[in-house]
């Protein structure tokens, strides 16, 4: 595997090696002109189009103005001219340059790499015309090169960079990867004047450009580098092929870590290679291909081995998959991840792969979380009127020794529907259902389920009450203004109107609740984002009496990653300046655990059977072995390339766990997890149990 991937790499340098570098769009009359000189050809051709096709205003006349405006225009993909801005306070006289500007032909667009980009260019222009241009580049306010290029015009001009390079998966069916940062920063623009459809992650990038110019955000992060190095690793692809119709990017990733942890020197050593790209525009793919080994804190390393499939291998890293030895005391775990994204038309989106989903508006979620291991799904999105439903299929294991088979993983299967609903500019409102069964009888994929409208507790009743494990949900978001908006999730597994009523902590009625706020620009400081949330499940939730009918995966819960019987509240604050970053958590809650030499199941765990309760009345979130939890979290970073979303790293992580009854396998702990490193930022790592 790390002599595959070293030949990959150094395939893609001798790619870059030979690739060409950028070349101005090709004026009428510069066809012949060499690289050298078309820069020089298109400069003056468009200056003297312009300025002899303008004719001055009788307001500017009569005014008797003189001046320089400043002319921001681009050449798009396509060789069309296109106007941005034009500093002067003549209404009539912009009009006029913008009649100007549209008589101009259309012209071969600028390539990078031997493809098609947009570049951005400012024009000045000397009023009266026939003024000297060499004055303009003495005027001591304007620093102005002989290309157009400006590197400062006034305070109220932000510009885009002249040679920024537009990244073709903004425009393609590809998942933007998921992250809880990046996705922060989103919501701004998702809320802002108007509702949308947040719950459902990842976003595909062609509907997110609806909502946020991302070639203008990314392109305002891009550093003018010369050498083809310095391009690739802080602004670009490392190889970026495009055709026509297709079009096909390949990167290295990495996630290079060095910490300590108490006594513990912690690493993880991440390589590997994403692959990405569009067929005719409807249909885009992608893969990931990861090889890493690695060493955690103490709990992470504790908890990974607790996860411990059947079969010899020591542990599952969390949310990541199964690992085998390394060396005597780390852990060596490869990962594959991958998908097809089709969308025909305007209304469906299509995807089949082997990744992670998650549902909801919160830092945690109660329906569908990025928590478990990856697994292969089908995924519908379809989007109409003020609706958006989402149908998915996943296939899912159980690895645990006790439901193990002739040295097979126990198979079993989940479907989900979501359905969104805009209510008004400032509500929405979601319904959730999913059900779980396994492959019992040679079941196998239960052909009632397939249909993507019907509701599942009336298959999983006409199937028989072991058939399999359903639940439903209700949330709901409210968009306070464009800075401020609430959301919430409402669980029910199973639950007893009369025993409600009653109020004597029925153990049958089992669900989850979240209630939560974002606010984005917090107290006017643009690009603070905090938030502030909390989570609750009632004992039992998402456990069955069926052994392999529980909601979870790998040994890994699908929703939140405290499993049940638990209580918490988190806080969120996140900052980005240009491409530092900064952000701060800290997570406070109590979790009841099974009491070591007690038979009797607390309702923590969901992998256990509900029915080994020691008692049906009086059941309490936190009873068992009732362990408070404190994390805190602090990281800091740069952002080295946007187009990979490759960071600079470090940060600090403290976690209190006090149980109230200590053992031998169940001890309090204090830790402090110092943490620093460089990575691909493609998914969240969560530590936070």
């Amino acid at each position: 595997m790390k002599n595959y991937l070293f030949i990959i790499f150094l395939i893609m340098i001798s790619v870059v090696v030979t690739a060409q570098t950028e070349k101005y769009p090709v004026y009428e009359g510069c066809e012949s002109a060499d690289n050298d000189a078309l820069k020089e050809c298109f400069n003056s051709n468009v200056s003297q189009a312009v300025i002899s096709a303008i004719k001055l205003p009788e307001e500017v006349v009569k005014d008797n103005f003189k001046g320089i405006v400043n002319v921001v225009f681009y050449v798009d993909r396509e060789g069309e001219f296109n106007i941005l801005y034009a500093n002067t306070p003549y209404k009539e006289l912009k009009e006029e340059i913008t009649r100007a500007f549209s008589e101009l032909p259309k012209v071969t667009p600028a390539k990078y790499n031997n493809h098609d980009v947009e570049m951005q260019f400012i024009l000045p222009i000397a009023i009266p015309l026939n003024s000297s241009q060499e004055e303009i580049v003495k005027d001591k306010n304007k620093t102005i090169n002989k290309d157009f290029s400006v590197t400062k015009i006034d305070d109220n001009l932000d510009l885009i960079k002249p040679d920024s390079l537009q990244l073709l998966e903004h425009h393609s069916q590809l998942n933007l990867p998921y992250t809880h940062q990046s996705y922060s920063n989103l919501d701004y623009y998702y809320n802002k004047s108007r509702n949308s459809h947040t719950a459902v992650k990842p976003y595909i990038y062609s509907d997110v450009e609806n909502y946020v110019d991302l070639d203008a955000q990314k392109s305002s992060l891009m550093m003018s580098k010369e050498t083809w190095l310095g391009k690739k690793f802080f602004n670009e692809h490392m190889v970026q092929i495009e055709g026509k119709d297709y079009w096909l990017t390949l990167d290295p990733i990495i996630d290079l870590q060095a910490g300590k942890a108490e006594d513990i020197s912690t690493f993880n050593n991440t390589r590997g290679v994403l692959i990405q790209g569009t067929l005719n525009k409807k249909l885009s793919f992608s893969t990931t291909i990861y090889e890493s080994q690695g060493r955690f804190a103490d709990y992470v390393n504790r908890y990974a081995e607790s996860l411990a499939p059947a079969g010899g291998n020591p542990a599952i890293i969390p949310g990541r998959g199964i690992a085998k030895e390394f060396k005597e005391d780390a852990y060596d775990y490869p990962v594959a991840t991958g998908y097809l994204s089709y969308t025909p038309n305007k209304f469906f989106n299509f995807q089949f792969g082997h990744d992670k989903n998650f549902i909801g508006d919160g830092y945690r979620s109660m329906f569908i979380s990025d928590n478990a291991s990856p697994y292969p799904f089908f995924k519908i999105n379809t989007q109409f009127w003020k609706i958006k439903y989402t149908n998915l299929w996943m296939w899912l294991k159980d690895v645990r020794p006790e439901v193990n088979v002739d040295g097979v993983f126990r198979q079993k299967f989940m479907a989900s529907h979501y359905l969104s609903y805009n209510v008004t500019e400032k509500l929405n409102i979601g319904l959730f259902e999913s059900v779980i069964w396994e492959n019992s009888n040679d079941r196998g994929f239960d052909i009632n389920y397939l249909n993507p409208i019907i509701f599942y507790r009336a298959i999983e009743f006409s199937t028989g009450s072991r058939g399999g494990n359903a639940v439903v949900g209700l949330s709901a978001k409210y968009r306070w203004n464009d800075k401020v908006s609430l959301y919430s999730q409402f669980l029910i597994d199973e639950f007893s109107t009369a025993e409600i009523a009653k109020g004597n902590g029925y153990w049958g009625n089992k669900s989850g609740f979240q209630i939560g706020v974002k606010y984005h620009d917090a107290f006017n400081v643009k690009n603070l984002y905090l938030q502030a949330e909390f989570n609750t499940a009632r004992p039992f939730t998402y456990s069955h009496n069926e052994i392999t009918l529980n909601y979870g995966h790998n040994n890994q819960s699908m929703a939140h990653n405290w499993g049940a019987n638990f209580s918490e509240v988190i806080g969120i604050a996140n900052y980005t300046k240009g491409r530092w970053y900064g952000n701060a958590k800290i997570v406070a809650g109590k979790k009841g655990f099974d009491i070591e030499g007690d038979a009797a199941s607390y309702g923590g765990d969901i992998y256990r059977n509900y029915e080994d309760r020691p008692n049906d009345y009086g059941v309490e979130i936190g009873q068992g072995n009732t362990t408070n939890i404190f994390i805190g979290d602090l990281q800091v970073g740069y952002l080295l390339n946007p187009a990979t979303n490759l960071k600079l790293f470090g940060g600090v992580t403290y976690r209190n766990f006090n149980p109230e009854t200590v053992s031998t396998n169940f001890d309090k702990t204090n830790t402090t997890w110092i943490n620093f490193g460089l990575r691909t930022d493609l998914f969240d790592w969560n530590f936070d149990f």
